[in-house]
């Protein structure tokens, strides 16, 4: 009888197993969102939603702190008052450290939470300008992609 941590496998047969991968979070977001063909990309253990070069959800469903977890809304503070209006347990995001933040919150312990998360894709698909942002890094990258194409026009 072999001491050891179990079963070995062979080192060839080790490299190719897949790691297991996250459940996506608030999938059926994903799914009202479909007609759309959203992207998605990992952010903060969360995963991001973008249509088209515009970030408009954060997907988050962590243990801590879970008061956080939902669907945050990429949004401006000048746009706040009119989506509490559409969204009443609208709030800023907690876990980022000040009382007033652009992102959002739909928490997802609300009663209403997929009502109002499905209301929230209906407002994107509708291209309501209160909801998305062009991130900075992407603005940036336009701006330098369009100065390297004048140059090489003059050249």
């Amino acid at each position: 009888m072999t001491k050891g941590r179990g079963k070995r496998v062979p080192l060839e047969d080790a490299v190719f197993v897949p790691k297991p991968r996250k459940p996506i979070p608030h999938e059926f977001v994903l799914e009202a969102l479909a007609p759309l063909s959203p992207e998605t990309r990992p952010m903060f253990g969360c995963l991001a939603v973008y249509v088209k070069n515009k970030i408009v959800f954060i997907l988050r469903d962590k243990r801590e702190p879970a008061a956080d977890n939902g669907v945050w809304l990429a949004t401006t503070e000048p746009h706040h008052e009119s989506l509490r209006s559409e969204f009443p347990n609208m709030r800023s995001i907690q876990v980022l450290g000040r009382p007033i933040t652009h992102w959002q919150l739909l928490p997802a312990d609300a009663v209403d939470f997929e009502e109002t998360a499905l209301h929230a894709c209906e407002l994107v698909m509708a291209r309501d300008p209160r909801i998305g942002k062009v991130p900075k890094s992407r603005q940036v990258s336009r701006s330098r992609s369009r100065r390297t194409s004048k140059a090489r026009k003059s050249t």
